[in-house]
């Protein structure tokens, strides 16, 4: 797809508390003042006409030190969840800011190790609908479930309380998106949705399944066959492997 009709929205209002740092996960150092921002923003602005930060409150003024020559430019902006009320709230709170766009990219902010291959070939997969690079897991802590038609029929996710099947199939935390009709469908499945069991939050991954399995919309699976591209920064142990693993992307 052509990439001034792209949007990469990056929800990154997380806390970090398991890490103990005190700033937010995409401001952290993997090395030589290289952040998990800096990282991101390298892999996705050859095809995203804009990036879009949804910060918390406290990790606003900072972001925006580390990002001013970009937000200057017009190239990034910023937006704030006041309430943390999960990933889906961060991405259709900033609507307003994505909306004009064809669609959008979404990517979690702690994702250090998400390889330039791999944005590259969601960006040209996707076509319309739904786009999902996945990867096979020893041991998934989310789990994605799709028929023998294709069609996304759940996500199981540990930290709801699922039971995730030994090799099943993970995310990367790449999302891409059409946004015809993604705002209306979101404010569907709040009406419908059940929140999380240990959360309380209506989680953005079971939002995924509705689209594919109640409205319809076209799924376009991207294999990846590394696992690691599926291990987010949050614990000081992944802090520890994103730095090993940076040299591979230099």
């Amino acid at each position: 797809m052509p990439a001034d009709r792209l949007c990469a929205v990056i929800p990154a209002a997380g806390r970090g508390t398991r890490l103990g740092l005190g700033v937010p996960k995409i401001m952290l150092e993997i090395a030589g003042g290289v952040t998990v921002w800096h990282l991101l923003h390298r892999r996705l602005r050859p095809y995203a006409e804009h990036v879009h930060v949804v910060m918390s409150p406290e990790g606003e003024g900072p972001f925006r030190a580390l990002a001013a020559s970009e937000i200057a430019s017009g190239a990034v902006s910023v937006s704030v969840q006041e309430t943390p009320t999960g990933m889906g709230g961060a991405i259709f709170g900033a609507a307003p800011h994505w909306e004009a766009y064809g669609a959008i990219l979404v990517v979690w902010g702690d994702q250090a190790g998400l390889s330039p291959v791999t944005v590259d070939r969601v960006v040209e997969a996707h076509e319309k609908g739904l786009t999902l690079p996945l990867v096979p897991m020893p041991d998934p802590y989310v789990e994605y479930e799709l028929d023998d038609d294709g069609t996304l029929t759940r996500v199981r996710q540990s930290r709801e309380g699922d039971e995730c099947r030994p090799g099943g199939l993970s995310d990367v935390g790449v999302f891409c998106l059409s946004t015809e009709g993604l705002r209306e469908a979101w404010t569907r499945h709040l009406d419908e949705a059940a929140v999380g069991a240990h959360t309380g939050e209506v989680n953005f991954l079971p939002f995924l399944p509705y689209l594919s399995r109640e409205r319809g919309w076209p799924l376009t699976v991207v294999p990846v066959t590394d696992p690691d591209e599926a291990r987010g920064v949050n614990t000081a142990d992944d802090l520890e492997f994103a730095r090993r693993a940076y040299a591979r992307w230099v």
